[in-house]
């Protein structure tokens, strides 16, 4: 299966924002035409007053007989967009409170570093508009951008990003350990930041995107749990936890290219699938992400009112083998494992958007290759791998499937069912996400594990003897130390392709599939990310002009169409929108 570049964002259209400030009505084309009058004797301005006055009047009628689906609404651009998502945080906290919701919702939003990432992953320039890299690379020169400033109305300069990086060292804040060679960070003057390493490390600038290279007003009180003091596009006006997050466009915001589109962000939280479903159907919300492939299939038939995509994302199912357990040891009985595995059925049974993967990269990470082939399915073969250590359907060897239950029973059932022809007879042992943390996370107590692994660049896992899958190879190891040291990103994507091949050859896991994240817009919503909107949420672009009403009747398009529309068509347009 080959990589293809992936369209990351619904498509966006330019709309144009009149003036209405100066005008005496509600009605921005109206406006426009006052201030442009024909040349010639001007009306005397009791009457304009008397036809403005009309014109008011009917437009206030409008509305009342027909109101679009979300409040707010100006010159077609609603000011405020309501968002469903399915992980909430806690808090605000994002020093100290963990969870990938925190990231998604404040990073590049509320919260911005020296540099940022977009939708393919790529780095890009943030507070810093450019960098410079020694020679050895192990110096970072960062340029700011000119007349930074927070949300509060501080300025914002290279003493804010020195302090909040020696802060989060010394404090050892969230993602600290990612900051790895380093050695000192500093401000060379109130435009310039220096940050200092001890070795090279080719993953420096795509960690600083992430909550280690945020930069924190050293100068502000607040309380962090509840509160945000930030230099990005939005503000945090009211957080309810684990329910509901409301963002406000920051008026202080110092930057052109990402200012805030729509007024008022309300992202809310369900942690019931159904009640997120009739929220998007009811039109509370116009964007639900993720949302299962099957659960989005009544919306991709109805392509008049929503829109549904599949984005790429980091996300790996790994089917995790205990390298150093008792009955898993063998890699004859990992590799019978890995060939048995029809993969295509898995995905297809979940609404058939995830792509396989073949090895322990993602596609959206440097050292991505298509690997698929390493392990095609091949249920003969891995019989054939199972008769050499002594087993068969009719003398099965026992093994445990140990994962969390937020991952259903699914996925554990049709795994026993495929291995079960080769002679494997799989358990499964579903238990709490804290069980499978002591059991199999801390105390290595497991045959088989099961758990999304969704963090992006995390391939140093597969070089840690001592992490939950027991895999030690020196081979890796030295394959990643060399990535990780090369001074240029093609050398760094080689050897950690060659890694990743390597790491898949010996079989310690199998990666059933790459989830992708389905989502549903509703239609005329517009800038929402697909690729990795559940720990990147780049909300600056989004925005929602809610269509004319869509009907599949012709007599109902035809009232929409009317110069004027009565309240009495109101009820015949609905009655031709829900059975015509």
């Amino acid at each position: 299966m080959s990589s293809s570049k992936l369209k990351t964002d619904v498509q966006e259209g330019t709309v144009r924002h009149e003036d209405t400030t100066a005008g005496p009505s509600t009605d921005p084309v109206l406006n426009q035409r006052l201030k442009a009058p024909r040349k010639g004797n001007p009306l005397p301005w009791q009457l304009v007053s008397a036809l403005l006055a009309v014109v008011l009047i009917a437009v206030l009628w409008a509305g009342r007989s027909y109101q679009q689906p979300t409040a707010g609404v100006t010159a077609g651009i609603s000011k405020s967009v309501s968002i469903g998502f399915r992980l909430a945080p806690a808090n605000l906290d994002i020093r100290n409170q963990s969870g990938a919701a925190l990231d998604q919702a404040l990073i590049g939003n509320v919260y911005e570093g020296l540099v940022s990432r977009d939708q393919t992953n790529r780095v890009m320039p943030s507070l810093a508009n450019s960098w410079e890299i020694s020679e050895d690379a192990t110096t970072y020169t960062f340029h700011l951008n000119p007349n930074l400033t927070f949300s509060n109305g501080d300025k914002l300069d290279a003493e804010d990003v020195a302090w909040s990086i020696n802060q989060l060292m010394e404090h050892h804040y969230h993602d600290a350990d990612q900051l790895q060679n380093f050695q000192s960070v500093k401000a060379i003057d109130k435009d310039h930041v220096q940050l200092q390493l001890t070795a090279p490390y080719a993953n420096i600038l795509w960690v600083l995107t992430g909550r280690a290279g945020l930069v924190f007003d050293r100068k502000a009180q607040y309380d962090p749990k509840t509160q945000a003091v930030g230099s990005g596009p939005y503000t945090v006006e009211s957080f309810t936890p684990n329910s509901s997050l409301v963002l406000k466009a920051n008026t202080r915001y110092w930057g052109r290219q990402h200012r805030a589109k729509t007024e008022t962000l309300h992202l809310r939280y369900f942690a019931d699938d159904n009640a997120a479903v009739n929220a998007l159907k009811s039109q509370d919300i116009q964007v639900l992400a993720p949302i299962t492939a099957n659960l989005a299939a009544p919306f991709t038939k109805d392509t008049e009112h929503y829109s549904v995509h599949s984005g790429a994302g980091s996300d790996k199912y790994v089917l995790a083998f205990n390298n150093k357990g008792s009955k898993t040891s063998d890699m004859r009985v990992r590799q019978a494992i890995r060939y048995a595995i029809n993969h295509q059925d898995l995905i297809d049974s979940r609404g058939g958007v995830d792509q396989p993967m073949g090895g322990p990269i993602p596609s959206v990470d440097p050292g991505y290759r298509d690997i698929t082939n390493l392990y095609p399915h091949n249920p003969e073969r891995a019989k054939r791998l199972m008769a050499q250590v002594g087993y068969t359907p009719d003398k099965p060897l026992t093994l445990r499937l140990t994962y969390p239950n937020t991952y259903g029973t699914e996925l554990g059932d049709q795994l026993r069912s495929q291995l079960k022809p080769i002679g494997i007879n799989l358990q499964l042992q579903v238990v709490e996400f804290s069980t499978w943390m002591q059991d199999v996370y801390t105390n290595h107590n497991y045959d088989l594990s099961l758990v999304d692994h969704s963090e992006s660049h995390d391939f140093s896992q597969w070089t840690n003897p001592n992490y939950y899958y027991g895999y030690d190879s020196k081979v890796v190891r030295d394959l990643y130390a060399k990535a990780m040291a090369a001074r240029k990103a093609e050398d760094t994507d080689h050897y950690l392709a060659q890694a990743a091949q390597q790491v898949s050859q010996d079989a310690p896991a199998d990666w059933l599939f790459n989830y992708r994240i389905t989502t549903v817009t509703l239609t005329g919503l517009r800038g929402f990310p697909l690729n990795l909107n559940q720990t990147l949420l780049n909300a600056w672009k989004i925005s929602y002009s809610p269509d004319k009403p869509k009907t599949s009747g012709p007599a109902a398009r035809a009232l929409y169409d009317r110069p004027k529309w009565r309240s009495s068509d109101h009820a015949t347009f609905l009655q031709y929108t829900i059975a015509g």
